[in-house]
């Protein structure tokens, strides 16, 4: 009998404590102690029974109200810092941000979904998950029609990463999941911080909030999700008729302060397009342009400028040769291909290419290879100093001249990570 009166204090207390119907709850059982202090315990234990059950349903339900509260803020902070920043620099990149900003609203849409309803079927669960899936897709499909655009950085680091929100669906770890999507835009977001370091600190910010929003968004995940999405017991089924619709995204313009992108022709690059596209070598503003070689292994860009670049896309065993000294040279989904060049101010890059050779003739400060297998990098005598940046990329060669000849030097592919404390050392090693 002591016993149990303990008990029904101690659920009296923690009613107390969860305010809303569980302090009514307790206002309710406190009113009955005189009753029961005298002897009157019929339906005592199920009384006891029920109130336990009310306890732990309160404690829930201010779990998950707590989660929804944490992403809102999410929304509020970082997130909003990055969609003022994407409106500042304009253009596609506030485009993107009006993208994103509307994907992690579907989401918080989901999770108060989640937070109000027991776990539905795997068909209805799917329902729920496409609107957020949609514009996922869209944010990616964005960023492949706009190649030509010189905010590319900005639209690559976001197509990278943004599936981070794709962590709804994984499980038992999430959290890592969202850290490794964090990691995968964390090539370009460099790109951005180095190009317009000493131009426009509006890219600082945009690139801190963006990092920002995942982090926090893994640290959320981490505390209220940690080995999975968690559906609410007690709750009801997901209503599927209130799925919000995916918004339409108009594109913005660009403020005259800042760099004005490359117009972009919405035809050349669309996925889905299954004819066969002529090949073109043209100029469009300060950008150079070589699509669609397949076995030409005679192409010329002359009369290059210092201020202008060259953009190579989806050539095939062809081969490029740029005279003069140009600003950066990309290479883009390219298999089999050459590049040769006197001279660089800034960057040669090669990013999902397969196969693919260069050889600088004179001077490179920096090479940045992006998943990409198969690349063989010619340096000049004037060029060994150069800093060579890679991810998610395979046989990587660098020819280095000695003599009339080359001496081949492989890049490492495979690193070894050491714990030392509170601090990571990484490492290159041989494979095993």
């Amino acid at each position: 009998m002591e016993l149990l009166l303990n008990k029904l204090d101690a659920l009296v207390s923690k009613l107390e404590k969860a305010g809303g119907k569980g302090s009514q709850a307790a206002n309710d059982i406190r009113a009955q102690l005189n009753n029961i202090k005298k002897g009157k315990l019929d339906g005592l234990a199920s009384v006891v029974e029920s109130l336990e059950e009310k306890a732990d349903d309160s404690a829930g339900a201010s779990d998950l109200s707590g989660s929804v509260a944490s992403f809102d803020s999410i929304l509020s902070g970082p997130l909003g810092q990055f969609k003022t920043a994407s409106q500042a620099i304009g253009g596609d990149v506030a485009t993107l941000g009006d993208l994103v900003g509307s994907t992690f609203d579907m989401q918080k849409h989901f999770l108060q979904t989640v937070s109000a309803s027991k776990q539905p079927k795997a068909d209805d669960l799917q329902k729920l998950l496409k609107p957020t899936s949609e514009m996922i897709g869209e944010i990616q499909q964005f960023r492949e029609s706009n190649r030509r655009s010189e905010m590319f950085n900005h639209l690559s680091a976001i197509s990278e990463s943004i599936p981070a929100l794709g962590w709804v669906a994984v499980s038992p770890a999430p959290a890592p999941y969202v850290k490794e999507m964090k990691d995968a835009g964390q090539f370009y977001t460099n790109r951005v911080l180095k190009d317009w370091k000493e131009k426009d600190n509006t890219h600082a910010v945009w690139v801190r909030s963006w990092v920002e929003t995942l982090s926090e968004l893994q640290a959320f995940v981490k505390q209220f999700h940690t080995t999975g999405l968690v559906w609410n017991p007690k709750g009801g089924d997901a209503d599927l008729s209130v799925i919000p619709s995916k918004p339409a995204i108009k594109p913005k313009a660009v403020p005259k302060a800042a760099a004005s992108p490359a117009k972009p022709s919405p035809k050349a690059f669309k996925a889905t397009t299954a004819t066969q596209k002529p090949p073109s070598l043209h100029q469009d503003g300060k950008k150079w342009i070589v699509e669609y070689y397949k076995g030409d292994q005679n192409i010329t860009i002359d009369q290059i400028e210092m201020n202008q670049s060259v953009y190579i896309f989806k050539c095939e065993g062809s081969a490029i040769k740029v005279n003069g000294k140009c600003n950066n040279i990309i290479m883009d989904s390219c298999k089999k291909t050459a590049v040769v060049f006197d001279n660089v101010v800034s960057s040669c890059e090669f990013m999902n290419c397969n196969g693919v050779q260069m050889q600088v003739l004179g001077n490179v400060p920096t090479i940045m290879v992006d998943k990409t297998d198969g690349c063989q990098m010619y340096l000049s005598k004037e060029a060994i100093g150069v800093e060579i940046v890679s991810a998610k990329s395979s046989e990587m060669n660098v020819m280095v001249p000695k003599g009339d000849d080359f001496v081949e030097m492989p890049l490492a592919e495979q690193f070894k990570t050491i714990i030392e404390g509170s601090k990571i050392k990484t490492s290159p090693t041989e494979s095993v």
